[in-house]
């Protein structure tokens, strides 16, 4: 591997650091046993939200207000389905619908047909001292955004808590059984709305991420699958936070990979370097994903539990 590679390398990084945060997210809240369909939706919120905010909060007031789009988008999907126990598809993807329409709808609104393209503030990579100079890797790993060393910190400290935390513990019971977590006294709504709470946050700081750390615009349904790739992710990683920061960098190659493609001039047309992601997503989720059992309460109506 040469430094001819570490362009490729750093695209990887930077596509893949806006999924694996929204997957990160979404491997908590499926492992407490819901299926956030609605987790593009999410996305989308959090990217408006962001755009609509750099310019007079700032890059860290854009972020913040990302995060609490995504949590608000979370909070009314935890009401549908956790407190009037609504089928889990369906409001998640009455969600998604509903934040494309209002995302759609404001950035008209607020903005008109132009838009506010190249007024965002977007986030300036930060290079780690020694770090980044190392060969090849160095600039890939270690001058990024922000956002891609929270994403770094997230994903040991994600598995840690899961596996040797008693709160960790008790979300993996919930996943597995509510009924059974009861009887330990565990709250299966609460665990429920806590990790649904994460996920949002994550999912929100995904778009913020998308919006901020890299295109620097908003467009209406920039989230472009986003959410259920993100979905796919957790799959392809076996619902382990390792596992998924591994699956996020292999949807992320698949991205920067069309850049390289379309670089090479060749005579095809360029939707089908487009594409590389989505099709990965269809072997993921009807292949390797296949294989390997999710939490077994994962996406299961329930009755009311606390």
């Amino acid at each position: 591997m040469t430094d001819a590679s570490s362009p490729f390398l750093e695209a990887t990084i930077r596509t893949a650091t806006p999924l694996a945060l929204a997957a990160l997210g979404e491997t908590i809240v499926e492992r407490a046993g819901v299926v956030n369909i609605g987790l593009e939706g999410v996305i989308i919120a959090g990217a408006f939200a962001a755009a609509a905010t750099a310019g007079v909060a700032g890059i860290s007031g854009a972020f913040t207000t990302a995060v609490l789009a995504g949590l608000s988008c979370t909070i009314l999907l935890g009401i549908l389905i956790i407190t009037l126990r609504a089928e889990q598809i369906v409001a998640g993807t009455a969600l998604t619908l509903l934040a494309l329409g209002v995302t759609g709808l404001l950035y008209r609104t607020m903005f008109g047909t132009t838009g506010v393209a190249l007024t965002i503030p977007t986030a300036k990579p930060i290079a780690i001292p020694l770090l980044s100079s190392a060969p090849v890797i160095g600039r890939a790993l270690f001058v990024q955004p922000a956002t891609t060393y929270v994403m770094y910190g997230l994903v040991p400290l994600v598995a840690w808590w899961l596996s040797r935390t008693r709160a960790g513990l008790s979300l993996r019971a919930v996943g597995e059984s509510p009924t059974a977590a009861i009887a330990a006294g565990i709250s299966p709504d609460r665990v429920r709305w806590l990790a649904l709470l994460f996920g949002g946050a994550l999912g929100g700081l995904s778009g913020g991420c998308l919006v901020v750390a890299q295109v620097g615009t908003f467009a209406e349904g920039m989230s472009a699958g986003r959410g259920v790739i993100a979905i796919a992710i957790v799959a392809l990683g076996r619902w382990s936070p390792l596992g998924v920061a591994l699956a996020a960098l292999l949807f992320g190659a698949a991205s920067a990979l069309q850049f390289v493609f379309q670089s090479l001039g060749w005579n095809v047309p360029y939707q089908l370097f487009l594409a590389l992601p989505y099709l990965l997503t269809l072997v993921a989720l009807a292949g390797i994903a296949g294989r390997h059992a999710p939490p077994a309460a994962l996406g299961r109506g329930w009755f009311r539990t606390s």
